[in-house]
């Protein structure tokens, strides 16, 4: 048995752990992966070559690197017998926010609001990958996560045109007090998602690194609709919530081009 650890520069909530899982699904010879997401660092178990371990990992653009490897005498692993269900936990809060999101960002003519939700749909799509991954084949995942992918960046492409559009045509303010009430209870339900993720892991990690997992882009999203929705009112222009919506939008993208990587 080799036990490897890998430095993943851009693993900083439990989105790009999910992605690394998906990736990994199916190569034969990993008996167990630990990650260790506020130190950005990977442990996989494993018998045979690392090769092909650290070309998947290399290919997600997540900043892997290989730190060393070594052998291990570990034969037992701790077996997540709660993850499918918590999965599912985190994917229907996601879900069920995208819905509110999008709904209310239309309704308030907030393009924070609907990038932000095209970000909780990300994250479903994240996580419905990881469960189709569970006993599915390779190729059906693969189909999955480019459709998924392909999904994501048409609907950011046409944020972009949206936001364009109003940036140069004559659009009404919109609704501050919605953006800002939404959007702390998206800010709620990502801390619930954290939360529930965190608490799967090892007590070791549970309250030691929880405050680290809140750093994580959905946080910071959040918090920049809220900050958008104030300088809405105090400067009375549409401007902060085009600009939170362009940011969003591009990271929604960034996030649909992992996703297809897992396609490939």
């Amino acid at each position: 048995m080799n036990k490897t650890i890998f430095q993943i520069a851009k693993m900083d909530c439990p989105s790009e752990e999910n992605l690394i899982r998906m990736k990994l699904n199916g190569i034969s010879g990993i008996k167990s992966m630990d990650f260790d997401i506020p130190n950005r660092k990977l442990t996989v178990f494993h018998s045979g070559h690392i090769k092909l371990i650290e070309q998947s990992i290399l290919e997600l653009n997540l900043g892997g690197k290989r730190l060393s490897t070594e052998q291990s005498d570990q034969t037992e692993f701790a077996e997540k017998t709660n993850q499918k269900k918590l999965l599912w936990t985190v994917l229907a809060i996601n879900f069920i926010f995208f819905i509110i999101e999008i709904t209310t960002g239309l309704i308030s003519k907030s393009m924070g609001l609907v990038a932000d939700s095209l970000d909780m749909l990300a994250d479903s799509f994240v996580y419905g990958l990881s469960l189709f991954a569970v006993g599915g084949t390779l190729y059906r995942k693969k189909r999955i996560a480019k459709f998924a992918g392909y999904f994501q960046i048409g609907l950011a492409l046409i944020g972009f045109v949206e936001v364009l559009r109003r940036f140069f045509g004559l659009e009404r303010l919109p609704d501050f007090t919605t953006m800002i009430v939404v959007s702390i209870f998206a800010l709620i339900a990502n801390g619930i998602c954290l939360y529930l993720l965190q608490k799967s892991k090892s007590k070791e990690e549970a309250h030691m690194k929880a405050s680290m997992i809140f750093t994580s882009n959905d946080v910071i999203i959040n918090l920049g609709v809220i900050l958008a929705g104030i300088l809405v009112y105090w400067l009375n222009s549409n401007k902060p919530d085009l600009i939170i919506g362009t940011i969003v939008f591009i990271l929604v993208i960034q996030g649909a081009r992992r996703i297809l990587k897992l396609g490939t």
